[in-house]
Parts: structure tokens; C-alpha cells; sequence
């Protein structure tokens, strides 16, 4: 079962950053980001919810696609969208506005509630990972200070 989510997800990244128009040299890494991410995600939700376990899952995304961007030399986000496409809580959101149609309002909150919860983490995760990078690279930049005084 886990190696068909893997090879479903890779397949789905992948094909996204086609539609998304990604240089087909990087497919293979866009749908190798995505998969990591479902793979962390599907590690941490057997012990954490959901919201974590995205948060987990999106930043390390963000942390592939940065390295992925500065090996090959592209934009972060090619490699970013691409990979937290199986993360996005579509079915959760869909599922809540059908709650929503069929009047079944307590339901449809606790939904869109969840799916709220699940893209802000979506989003938390891609910014701690650049604010990651931001202070590697600060740290790395740093003049070494002399130990003679």
C-alpha cells in the first residue's frame, strides 16, 4: 500500500509540474519533492495529526525544493507547487461545501475547519523552510572573526 501512494504521488507531482509548465528536464525532481513529502506525511500522521504531520511534510518540501533550485538552477517555486500538491486538502474542502449544500452545517464546520487548519500549515511549513535558508545562508555569509584581540 505505501509503495503505491509513493508511486501515485510521484506520478501526480509530476504531471502537475507539467500542467504547471516546469522545465521537463526537473519532472522527475518536482514528482521526487512531492513524494518525500507524502512519504513524511504518511509517517508522521500514524503518530501525529494531521495538521503537524503537513507542516512536517510541507517543510520538508520546501527544504528538497531549495536545494533542488540551487543544484539545478531554477526557481524555488517549480519545484515548491509541484510538491505539496498531494498535501492540499481538496477532498476535505469539497467535502465541506457538499456538507455545506446539504444543510449540514455542524459537519461542514468541523471540514472547513480542518482543511483552514491543514493549508495554513501549508503555508507555515514553506515559510519556516525559507526562513531556514535565510539564516543558513546569513550564517555561511558571516565574516569568521579573528581570535586575536
Amino acid at each position: 500500500m505505501l509503495i503505491e501512494q509513493l508511486v501515485t504521488s510521484f506520478i501526480a507531482t509530476a504531471a502537475f509540474g507539467l500542467i504547471f509548465n516546469a522545465p521537463k528536464k526537473s519532472l522527475l525532481q518536482c514528482g521526487f519533492a512531492g513524494m518525500m513529502g507524502w512519504l513524511m506525511y504518511i509517517l508522521f500522521d500514524q503518530r501525529f495529526n494531521m495538521v503537524l504531520s503537513t507542516l512536517a511534510a510541507t517543510f520538508l518540501v520546501g527544504v528538497i525544493s531549495l536545494v533542488l533550485a540551487r543544484i539545478n538552477k531554477n526557481p524555488v517555486i517549480i519545484y515548491s507547487v509541484s510538491g505539496i500538491l498531494p498535501l492540499v486538502p481538496g477532498g476535505l474542502a469539497y467535502d465541506a461545501m457538499r456538507k455545506f449544500v446539504e444543510n449540514d452545517y455542524n459537519t461542514a464546520i468541523q471540514l472547513a475547519a480542518a482543511a483552514f487548519l491543514i493549508s495554513g500549515s501549508i503555508a507555515t511549513g514553506l515559510v519556516l523552510s525559507e526562513v531556514l535558508n535565510q539564516l543558513l545562508r546569513k550564517a555561511a555569509a558571516r565574516p569568521k572573526s579573528s581570535a586575536h584581540r
